[in-house]
């Protein structure tokens, strides 16, 4: 299947999740997070869910990896819609954030990490196949960041549903996946 197929199945499958099975399905996340061990990690770059889109819980990832390395750094991303690039943006507890036109959440002010500096990504995705392709939303934002990122960066997806044999439309310019977390497996690609 196409990335739009794809991306207009998978949005009906998780907004079609009840709220009582979200919950769980993000606590079997979690655990499956916690399988990894990040020795090296200083700066986690991640992204606040979308209200509305039903996207897993990364408050619960981002504050067990907080509470699990001393010291992490924890950027938000902060899009401009009119050049299709995105910072990230370092947070601290002050952080104020704003709502995008978008539904964006985001961090209205605060330092630009380089992205070279970054050590881990949690990549939004709706869906991914066993190659570690992904489906986002369709406007290329985090590819063309991860390009700037280093080779070694880590990149993990959630995904509350088992990776799709092939996405048929993956082509040179999409940033494969490293990892998926499922509630019920860690995929490495």
């Amino acid at each position: 299947m196409t990335k739009r197929e794809l991306r207009h199945i998978y949005r009906q499958k998780r907004t079609a999740i009840d709220p009582r099975e979200k919950l769980k399905l993000d606590d079997l996340l979690l655990i499956q997070l916690q399988q990894f061990y990040f020795p090296d990690v200083r700066v986690l770059f991640t992204y606040w869910p979308m209200a509305g889109s039903s996207e897993p819980n990364t408050h619960l990832f981002n504050a067990y990896l907080r509470h699990s390395i001393p010291m992490l750094n924890i950027a938000f991303p902060r899009a401009n819609f009119d050049s299709r690039d995105m910072q990230a943006i370092l947070i601290k507890e002050d952080s104020v954030y704003k709502t995008s036109d978008y539904g964006i959440t985001e961090p209205s002010a605060g330092e630009v990490v380089d992205p070279a500096a970054i050590d881990l990504v949690f990549v939004p995705l709706l869906i991914c196949d066993k190659e570690g392709n992904r489906v986002g939303y369709g406007k290329g934002f985090y590819d063309k960041f991860l390009m700037h990122c280093r080779e070694d960066v880590i990149k993990i997806g959630f995904s509350y549903f088992e990776p799709v044999e092939k996405i048929d439309d993956s082509n040179a310019f999409d940033v494969p996946l490293n990892y998926c977390v499922t509630p019920q497996h860690l995929y490495e690609f």
